[in-house]
């Protein structure tokens, strides 16, 4: 008697003592584009304020300006924050955008929809309701448009449990390897690229033989199910991430001089972001770094001078650094995030509130226009003024440096077709 297709499933989960990639290995590439630029996204979780690092507004009143001081940084007339000294060497090295505003929401989970996906949450400008429907983040179509490289995945994500990471409407299969982990720990290891002790290569290798054996019976009894027929692929993949010699070295900290690990911070973000870059060097072309915190509704200054500035500054700059001094800034994006701004003025909590109407994102690297700023706001950071872009725009903007192709059409479970970019236009002076 043959197994029933769930048994099958549970076969598929164990052959791999335990490991918990299948429906992330079901990654086909579509015909994979040419381009090979690679892209870190460090994702301020909550959103940071953006009068208070990088739009600050010194002569504004105080209860706007709020308690920092600004100075000078490499790029004239654009000052940042005192407690981001590192960045403000390295404000040469990117592109400021205040233009991108998303006033329809100041909620969490919708604003990081828009932000990390580039679509809204509400009627498309085709008049399709959108609101049930999840996109898929930038990482996600990255992965279906281009597959793996070098046995290693093609989207990875450090730290956050922000649901609109994930692939959406394109399935488990092109969701990111997610790194629950802190880099920064002495005793971190990656459960998913490491085979257990007790399991050994030997068993490993056996039980890759054991799922040979099964694609027979699967190839029989599964014919006309395609995401079935083709799992075995996937496990495949799965054994080949385990054994990778690349994955391996990739994923091995301690090989980084010491000078090297201190520069990027002895920190989760710090050391997540050195993480990164090697994963880049190794072949994985999206990941993904969160730093959490960010929603400072209460002591807003305290915590971005004592917890949450320091941490970002050294890392962030130490990447562009590295990426530069390894010869990677030519083939790499590196993406400075959040979900929104925060409110222009002070609350009573010494806190600053939710803003979707003014947001700043730091783009560096490959294709981009460094060194200056797109969009401005008003001298209280109320609002854009001038052209303001939408999340579309911006998401056309990623897709053109990313070598995505923002035409092509996938379809939603319920069979709905949809554009990856619904009328965005990428913003041209971000380009160079």
């Amino acid at each position: 008697m043959f197994p029933t297709r769930r048994s099958f499933l549970r076969i598929g989960a164990l052959s791999f003592g335990g490991l918990s990639l299948p429906n992330l290995l079901e990654a086909q590439a579509d015909s994979p584009t040419q381009s090979e630029i690679n892209c870190i996204m460090l994702w301020t979780e909550g959103g940071m304020s953006n009068i208070d690092t990088f739009d600050m507004k010194p002569d504004a009143p105080a209860e706007y300006r709020g308690e920092f001081k600004a100075i000078a940084s490499t790029v004239p007339g654009s000052p940042v924050c005192e407690h981001l000294p590192f960045m403000a060497k390295q404000m040469h090295n990117v592109c400021l955008v205040k233009s991108i505003a998303h006033t329809e929401s100041g909620d969490h989970a919708a604003a990081q929809h828009y932000m990390l996906t580039g679509y809204p949450q509400r009627p498309d400008p085709s008049g399709q309701p959108a609101g049930s429907t999840v996109y898929p983040a930038f990482g996600s179509l990255i992965s279906r448009q281009k597959g793996w490289r070098n046995a290693l995945p093609p989207n990875v994500s450090f730290g956050g449990k922000t649901t609109y990471m994930g692939a959406g409407y394109l399935g488990s299969a092109h969701n990111p390897l997610r790194i629950a982990g802190d880099p920064n720990l002495r005793d971190f290891r990656v459960d998913d690229v490491s085979i257990p002790a007790t399991l050994g290569n030997g068993r490993s290798v056996r039980r890759r033989s054991m799922l040979d054996n099964l694609d027979a019976w699967q190839a029989d009894v599964e014919k006309s199910r395609g995401q079935l027929l083709d799992r075995s692929v996937y496990y495949r993949q799965a054994f080949d991430l385990l054994t990778s010699p690349v994955a391996k070295r990739a994923f091995r900290l301690d090989d980084e001089p010491a000078a090297v690990r201190d520069r990027y911070g002895s920190t989760r973000e710090g050391q997540s972001c050195l993480l990164a870059r090697r994963l880049i060097e190794a072949g994985v072309r999206f990941v993904t770094v969160t730093s959490g915190g960010w929603d400072t509704h209460d002591n807003n200054f305290n915590r971005l001078k004592q917890a949450l500035l320091p941490p970002l500054d050294k890392a962030w700059s130490a990447l562009l650094d590295d990426l530069q001094q390894r010869g990677l800034f030519s083939n790499t994006v590196v993406l400075c995030a959040g979900e929104f701004g925060r409110t222009p003025t002070v609350n009573g909590a010494a806190g600053r509130d939710h803003y979707a109407p003014c947001n700043v994102i730091g783009i560096s690297g490959a294709g981009v226009k460094m060194g200056h700023t797109v969009g401005k706001t008003d001298s209280k950071c109320t609002q854009v003024v001038g052209r303001a872009h939408s999340t579309l725009d911006y998401a056309a903007t990623m897709f053109r440096l990313l070598g995505i192709d923002g035409t092509r059409e996938y379809h939603t479970e319920d069979g709905r077709p949809v554009l990856v970019n619904n009328g965005g236009e990428a913003i041209s002076e971000v380009l160079a």
